[in-house]
């Protein structure tokens, strides 16, 4: 069991008392279902005149809507703010690669939480805080996790072959083959989690990663929308995924109904950033609830999300909107009023709880600030420059540009010279929280990837993950037509003195093959392979450097080294014609 975890048991230990006099006998279940970049206006409740969600439109009707609700516009930082109640720039998960998609080793979950308070904990589907011990959903407070591996399905850190049918996935960390489309493997596995432990108190977190791209769907989905290809939309795919949503949606529903879990079950649904490809910027194709920009931006569109939530037993429900802003980082401390979680006064959270919103017939004034902060990077986000930050209708962008987003949606009108005040107040209330941030360690110290303990017996790296200045690698196919890339560095912790074997590859083990060559199979056909010829392998770890030829046939250059105690960088990469670039799977383990 890991520190954190422990020191949350010994909190809820002695407190024990103070604990079940505040429990009610029946505490709520709750289950927090999170899309993959399904923006504010990708439901057919939220507006859009061609998508077809009746489940999610019937669970809209009856649930209690929070009208302004603001998440990170990227995957993992607002996954990571869900999970800790803090914001990416103060849990250090600022980046979907680079390093800084992992939570670090001290980082108290959600999850954590409620499981010290007696709930049984389950995640099902795509994490993105961290493929290694001990960022993994297994050292995050969850007993049961299904799930791929990376940013997506497909991704070059996931099993290897995996297209959305038919795929292998992660079993609290084993690889287990399973039959049938992601989504539906998600919602089942959940079901079935519910089922062995409804007899308990549990917390479900289904984040899916549909509709992220590629856009894959059976033909049944999107067929009804090829129509609109072209004309009013860009993706009949992306619009089937999302059906394909709703019918699981609706599906799971009708089983929390059926086994009469669901007047006492707190469900929420909800997405991680604005939309890819629901919209496009120039506003040609898509529906956007009449918001500008979509992920990745700073406009209300990248990160004002839909968010639902029903509990019938605690009289949130009835089908009213709520126009208090919210965020990401304000979960942890609703639901802990909501479920009357204990938590250690000593758990740092930035949310705060907006439950007596949800519970009133009147939507409760804020006058709270949200800061979004994020990079595409190692390094801390910027103080100002790709920044947003809220406070009632006003949103101060880049630092320079204010937009009052109730008279203006598509902020086109630049205030920021008629209200110079507002600009010099919000300006110093980011100073003030970004003066706290940068006291925390997890600002300017990396995640760390830990060797030599009995939790994970062999570390498996990607290029995916490396720390450098070039773009990201993503995908399989780009490993496949041999894209070369300079990242090479990974933050690695040292759990105990030995001898550690450090091998380099070109292809995963799951899909070997020699390094000059291609794989022995290609996986349901998915890729064209494509050869490469580095000549040299080098490693350089704890002062040691470390340079092999590679012989024709070898799958794997393997390196041993001995290795103190504590903090390293391990830096690998491939030498071809003078030139070097990062190795694309690295595996570790130790020598007993």
């Amino acid at each position: 069991m890991n520190h954190k975890l422990m020191g949350l048991l010994i909190f809820i230990t002695f407190f024990s008392g103070f604990s079940m006099q505040k429990n009610k006998e029946n505490p709520p279940n709750v289950i927090l279902i999170l899309a993959d970049d399904l923006g504010i206006g990708d439901l057919g409740c939220q507006g859009n005149p061609w998508l077809k969600t009746p489940k999610i439109d019937a669970f809209y009707q009856e649930a209690v809507r929070m009208t302004d609700f603001h998440v990170s516009p990227l995957c993992t930082p607002t996954r990571a703010a869900l999970m800790t109640g803090q914001y990416p720039i103060n849990n250090g998960a600022w980046a979907t690669f680079k390093g800084r998609d992992a939570l670090s080793e001290d980082a108290s979950t959600i999850a954590d939480i409620f499981k010290v308070n007696g709930y049984k904990t389950g995640l099902f589907g795509k994490w993105h805080l961290g493929d290694n011990y001990p960022s993994r959903p297994t050292d995050s407070g969850f007993d049961r996790a299904v799930q791929h591996l990376g940013g997506g399905v497909g991704e070059l850190s996931d099993y290897w072959g995996n297209s959305y049918f038919d795929d292998v996935y992660y079993v609290n960390n084993q690889p287990k083959q399973f039959e049938g489309y992601c989504t539906d493997v998600w919602f089942k596995e959940a079901t079935r989690f519910i089922a062995q432990n409804k007899e308990d108190p549990f917390f479900v977190y289904l984040p899916l990663n549909a509709p992220h791209d590629p856009l894959i769907v059976a033909e049944k989905y999107a067929e009804p929308y090829k129509k609109l290809e072209g004309k009013e939309i860009s993706s009949a795919n992306l619009y089937g995924m999302i059906a394909n949503i709703d019918e699981n949606f609706g599906k799971f529903h009708q089983y929390l109904e059926e086994q009469n879990l669901l007047e006492n079950t707190i469900l929420i649904f909800m997405s991680d950033n604005g939309t890819r490809f629901g919209y496009s910027r120039d506003g040609k194709f898509g529906y956007n609830k009449g918001y500008r920009g979509i992920k990745g931006d700073k406009e209300e569109g990248g990160h004002r999300v839909p968010f639902f939530i029903r509990w019938p037993d605690g009289k949130i429900a009835g089908g009213r909107d709520v126009n208090t802003n919210a965020a990401h980082v304000d979960l942890i401390p609703t639901l802990a009023a909501l479920c009357h979680l204990s938590i250690p006064e000593s758990t740092p959270l930035d949310g705060l709880d907006f439950s007596s919103s949800i519970l009133s017939k009147e939507s409760l004034a804020s006058n709270r600030t949200i800061f979004l902060h994020n990079r595409q990077d190692w390094r801390p986000p910027y103080d100002e420059n790709s920044t947003c930050i809220i406070k009632n209708q006003w949103r101060l962008i880049n630092g320079t540009a204010l937009y009052d987003i109730t008279k203006d949606p598509q902020q086109h009108q630049n205030l920021a010279d008629k209200y110079p005040e507002i600009v010099v107040q919000l300006l110093k209330e980011n100073k003030v929280f970004l003066n706290s941030v940068k006291t925390n360690k997890t600002y300017s110290e990396l995640p760390l990837n830990h060797i030599g303990s009995k939790e994970q017996l062999e570390l498996k790296l990607t290029i995916q993950h490396a720390i450098g200045e070039d773009e990201g690698i993503w995908k399989c196919e780009q490993v496949a037509e041999g894209m070369k890339n300079t990242n090479n560095t990974h933050a690695i912790y040292v759990e105990q003195e030995g001898d550690y074997l450090i091998s380099l590859r070109r292809w995963p083990k799951e899909c070997p093959g020699a390094i000059w060559d291609v794989p022995h199979e290609n996986p349901k056909n998915l890729f064209q392979y494509k050869r490469i010829t580095p000549t040299k392998a080098k490693i350089s770890i704890a002062n040691q450097i470390l340079e092999k030829g590679i012989k024709p046939q070898e799958e794997e250059e393997v390196f041993t080294v001995h290795l103190q105690k504590g903090k390293t960088f391990l830096i690998n990469d491939f030498i071809e014609n003078e030139t070097s670039y990062g190795v694309y799977y690295t595996y570790i383990t130790q020598i007993d």
